[in-house]
């Protein structure tokens, strides 16, 4: 669903603010994109999953070979949580979301300012109500 004209006009002002109050942090989201580093570790992950699952499948056609089938299990394994932990917290995004308690404070009173800064356009757009 596109955005309307006035949400794409609040995006493009966040957008100005942010690259105004933090450009390493603006210019880090926007190197690789954060999507591309999002699907290229969740096809990774896919990858290895399937690779898990014939070595699993492996270990248990070929007999006394059970290990293959547990080493096939722990791959599998290792890729759910690269996919999962990637999906989660992505290379310039560490500071949002459940871990924002452990970034640093310095980042804390940028989105802060932000927020105020976001608010005051706000009330200013609306007259104060």
């Amino acid at each position: 669903m596109p955005l309307s004209e006035h949400e794409q006009r609040l995006l493009d002002q966040m957008e100005r603010a942010l690259y105004a109050e933090d450009p390493k942090f603006a210019s880090a989201l926007e190197g690789t994109g954060l999507r591309t580093y999002t699907r290229r570790r969740v096809y990774l992950a896919v990858a290895g999953f399937v690779v898990g699952v014939g070595l699993l499948m492996g270990g248990m056609v070929v007999p006394d070979q059970i290990w293959v089938s547990i080493v096939g299990f722990l791959v599998m394994l290792g890729c759910a949580v690269f996919a999962v932990t990637g999906w989660r917290r992505g290379p310039a995004s560490q500071g949002s979301g459940p871990r924002q308690a452990a970034a640093p404070r310095r980042k804390a009173g940028m989105m802060d300012r932000v927020e105020q800064r976001w608010q005051r356009r706000r009330d200013e757009q609306t007259g104060g109500f």
